[in-house]
């Protein structure tokens, strides 16, 4: 089983209830959009029209994390945090206070949604455990879409297998 297939399947062990996927489906893309907007300031003139933010070397290092785990996830990914990128960097050009006041607005909004998602499931976040639940969140609101396109259903068949697998091995262990 591939290091993709294991990482989405223990982050969905903490995502079974539909209430807790759809708060993330909402939550997550606005904690990464807030993450975009946050993280566009400072920008680091390297010309007369090229800049730098902390919010592109954030999405190119997670990009490459997510296009080593998964080649056509990791595109779609990597897209999606461009433009993000881009996004967040047209709104750094806004006043300061309506710059971090939409960007902490949106960060605290989707932790809620979050919260409430996990209220619903009665179980505690993934990143409580490992930190990279942290990073896998936006993967699995990707595949979780794409899933119910109908698209890349060997993953979801992968992942349900690997749940499985687990789930029984810990029934016969405890």
């Amino acid at each position: 089983m591939s290091a993709f297939v294991s990482r989405l399947s223990v982050y969905g062990d903490y995502h079974r209830d539909h209430r807790n996927i759809a708060t993330h489906l909402v939550g997550i893309p606005m904690i990464v959009f807030a993450v975009g907007i946050l993280t566009s300031r400072p920008a680091l003139a390297l010309g007369e029209s090229l800049v730098l933010t902390p919010a592109m070397l954030i999405s190119l290092l997670t990009g490459l994390f997510y296009l080593r785990l998964d080649l056509r996830f990791g595109a779609v990914m990597t897209a999606l945090l461009a433009l993000n990128a881009w996004a967040g960097l047209a709104l750094a050009a806004l006043p300061t206070a309506a710059w971090l006041g939409l960007g902490l607005a949106l960060f605290v909004l989707g932790w809620a949604i979050q919260f409430l998602g996990h209220h619903y499931e009665g179980r505690k976040p993934a990143f409580v455990d490992d930190l990279t639940g942290l990073v896998i969140g936006p993967l699995f609101v990707a595949a979780e879409v794409a899933f119910k396109l109908g698209l890349r259903l060997e993953v979801k068949a992968a992942m349900d297998a690997d749940a499985a697998r687990r789930g029984a091995g810990l029934g016969a262990a405890g």
